[in-house]
């Protein structure tokens, strides 16, 4: 740790200190941030370990886990991606937070998958930009049933590997043929969210179960896909379930490749446009 002391209005002087802690009294993101440098990623997690580290101090958090990021990856680079939704609305599903399902009034218009002109477009667009990775979403329960729309977007996905850019699907659930399929076509990551934990999850959704959404997983991970899986904070959950969904990526046969965790934006027409 480096302590900095003003000498002069002018100058600083930084030395170096030493800074130890015994086992008894570090926070447990300390502990097990030093144990994964030492010896690596695991998949055995308990909920306890992650309930500790979740109720360590802030501060340990943020700097423990800073070092575990600089250790795995390169903290110097920052990846662009563009999301763009090529197929808006209309969806079966009933998952509450969503202003794209068709059961809930929120005045948002439900619009066709997008021409592959259109979409070729939004992708060049996203690459002047800076963009290196195009990421395409359909509001779809599944794919299931939509073999024209799945050959399109499997030809989207050519298009815009050819085009030198990393590329990632949300379209709902898959199939493992269909998982086979996206790899085929150069599919980069695909991403499918369990959104909370599996005892709060028949709270949010009831359309699809969680073990549906794991199935998904499954598929994707053993197609060869890196998979993009997280959450939602703020949907009336209690710290539990927020743990309980970091144990369930936590202990995956592999680690997924991004989590993105949400915070809820309530959406009038929603069942959860008053949630807090």
């Amino acid at each position: 740790m480096l302590s900095i002391r003003s000498l002069t209005t002018t100058k600083l002087v930084v030395r170096s200190c030493s800074y130890y802690y015994s086992s008894s009294t570090a926070s447990a993101a300390a502990v097990e941030a030093e144990r994964t440098i030492r010896e690596g990623p695991r998949n055995d997690w308990t909920r306890q370990q992650i309930d500790s580290i979740y109720h360590s101090p802030l501060l340990d958090l943020l700097f423990h886990g800073a070092q575990v990021h600089r250790y795995a990856h390169n903290f110097r680079e920052v990846q662009q991606c563009t999301l763009l939704s090529i197929k808006t609305g209309g969806c079966s599903e009933d998952c509450t937070y969503c202003p794209q399902s068709s059961r809930y009034h929120t005045g948002l218009k439900p619009h066709k998958l997008m021409t592959k002109d259109a979409v070729m477009q939004a992708a060049k667009q996203a690459k002047e930009a800076g963009s290196t990775r195009f990421c395409m979403g359909a509001a779809w329960r599944d794919t299931v049933g939509r073999k024209t729309n799945f050959n399109q977007i499997l030809e989207y996905v050519k298009e815009i590997r050819d085009m030198g850019m990393e590329v990632c699907c949300t379209l709902g659930m898959l199939e493992k043929q269909q998982a086979l399929e996206l790899k085929k076509a150069g599919l980069t990551a695909y991403n499918h969210n369990l959104d909370t934990s599996k005892e709060y999850y028949p709270n949010i959704i009831t359309t699809r179960t969680y073990d549906e959404r794991l199935e998904t997983l499954q598929h994707v991970r053993e197609a060869g896909i890196n998979v993009c899986s997280g959450g939602i904070i703020g949907l009336g959950e209690a710290v539990e379930d927020r743990v309980g969904l970091l144990h369930t990526l936590a202990t995956l046969p592999t680690h997924p490749e991004s989590v993105p965790i949400n915070a809820l934006v309530a959406v009038k027409g929603t069942p959860l446009q008053d949630q807090k």
